[in-house]
């Protein structure tokens, strides 16, 4: 038999996919929520690109109301998690899909296969680096200005709002390349990377943001697309360079938040500790209901993409079972685990100095 510790937090994990009412029926806890990344987040941003890193058909959404929406998985991603647990009465839209007084509650500029670095993802044709994505938010502030009356009113609302950003796994995915990986070593690509993001965060509080999560990469080298890419290259030390690398930015955004907390004014940043989160889940899935955290729950393309679900094949029945929907991206179930956690912490590591509920209410 279980023990009742296990069971009480399988089952809670359960309730949570099967219950899409998260939401407080009741004002949101924060006036607006803008969301930065990659495919963990994209909601529809990529769908309107000529790229291949686009979610198009099922079963992608197969388990979402609305079908296929450009979400990679079967579900809810992270993001949605949150911004129902922050009492939003529907998801946050992507930016390719909204305009007008609709911007004014936020909107999500997640790029799926983008990173940091410019050049990531460009190999499935143009996806919004984060750069980019910083172009179309500054975008929003303008018009937002426009509609608000002035920069004062503004910047008064922005300051209030949540701004998560999490990028850096295609970075560390792009770190496979033998090329890159050949350029820099560990320690000079952590380097190189934060050096970007910082200038890149600090745009970000230029444009008004305050209250900033910054959510940390993963460990990718459990994904079954890192895995089989590591095959031949020693097999898990490969896996386990890859999440050692990633452990070496993460360090470096933990003492990035610390910087930007102390040199610019009001600012309130914190870091998501998605590595200690998503490693808990790899490392102890039965506490999670989890069985299956080393394959994909969907048949991999083997065309255009190295990671995307095979068009309209039926995926696994027992999806809140498995870690990984396709190759690379998180299940709903796992994605409820995370969005919890990251709105509430569960471990003083969750979440450095204060976790997304505590950020709401400063």
């Amino acid at each position: 038999m279980a023990p009742v510790s296990i069971t009480i937090r399988a089952l809670s994990v359960l309730l949570l996919v099967w219950n899409w009412n998260l939401r407080v029926q009741a004002k949101p806890q924060v006036p607006c929520y803008f969301i930065f990344g990659d495919s963990l987040v994209d909601n529809g941003n990529n769908m309107l690109l000529p790229t291949l890193a686009k979610a198009l058909t099922l079963p992608y959404g197969i388990d979402f109301p609305r079908g296929p929406t450009g979400r990679f998985t079967n579900g809810r991603t992270v993001a949605d998690v949150v911004t129902q647990l922050l009492g939003f009465e529907d998801f946050i839209p992507p930016y390719a899909a909204t305009s007008g007084p609709e911007l004014v509650r936020g909107v999500n500029y997640g790029s799926s296969a983008s990173g940091i670095m410019e050049d990531i993802g460009q190999e499935f044709g143009p996806v919004s680096g984060l750069n980019r994505q910083l172009d179309n938010h500054m975008n929003t502030v303008l018009q937002m200005v426009s509609m608000l009356g002035d920069y004062d009113a503004a910047a008064g609302h922005l300051g209030r709002c949540i701004y998560s950003v999490g990028m850096g796994s295609n970075d560390y995915l792009g770190y496979l390349d033998l090329r890159r990986s050949s350029q820099y070593t560990p320690e000079q690509y952590a380097d190189t990377l934060i050096q970007r993001y910082s200038e890149q965060l600090k745009t970000l509080y230029s444009f008004g943001a305050r209250k900033v999560a910054i959510v940390g990469v993963g460990p990718v080298g459990y994904s079954p697309f890192a895995i089989t890419a590591c095959k031949g290259r020693t097999g898990w030390s490969c896996v386990d360079k890859l999440n050692n690398a990633t452990q070496l930015f993460n360090d470096r955004v933990k003492a990035l938040v610390d910087s930007l907390n102390k040199n610019l004014p009001a600012a309130r940043f914190t870091y998501l500790n998605a590595f200690n989160i998503l490693h808990d889940v790899s490392n102890n899935p039965s506490s999670y209901g989890i069985r299956v955290t080393d394959s994909s729950c969907c048949q991999k393309a083997r065309k255009n993409s190295q990671y995307a679900c095979i068009p309209f094949q039926k995926p696994c029945e027992n999806r809140t079972q498995y870690s990984f929907f396709d190759s690379f991206h998180p299940t709903e179930a796992v994605n409820l685990i995370a969005g919890r956690r990251y709105y509430k912490a569960e471990s003083p590591l969750d979440a450095y100095p204060i976790d997304i509920h505590g950020l709401a209410q400063l």
